[in-house]
């Protein structure tokens, strides 16, 4: 594929995961990678966290992090309304967390940055 990217911790630079696992759109509010996938330096803890402010008000989710430097990376949402629905189960990495590797330009980019093909969880 034309877009493909590594997605590294941007507190260590492990890989946790890649463009090819893109699942969904980023939801209003959220800035989010979604993915279906990740590498196994992603680990996350079996406590739920309830989001008390912003996108995830109300949602019941577990925190995702990076198994090397202990970076908060994104969320595993376990419950929501059902605008966040789709997201259930799913892999959401924050932007701000993240840097991404362009493959093909063999670049580094700020996840906040770079836009994908649109993904749909059909696909």
């Amino acid at each position: 594929p034309e877009e493909c990217a590594v997605f590294h911790c941007r507190g260590c630079w492990t890989v946790l995961g890649d463009s090819l696992q893109l699942c969904g759109q980023e939801p209003p509010g959220l800035s989010v990678f979604i993915c279906f996938k990740v590498t196994n330096d992603v680990t996350w803890e079996d406590s739920l966290l309830v989001g008390l402010e912003g996108a995830l008000l109300g949602c019941a989710y577990y925190l995702l992090t990076c198994r090397s430097c202990g970076l908060a990376v994104g969320f595993i949402l376990y419950s929501s309304g059902s605008d966040l629905a789709y997201l259930r189960d799913l892999f959401c990495f924050f932007k701000d967390s993240i840097i991404c590797y362009l493959l093909k330009n063999q670049l580094i980019i700020e996840a906040s940055k770079v836009n994908f093909p649109a993904v749909t969880l059909k696909e």
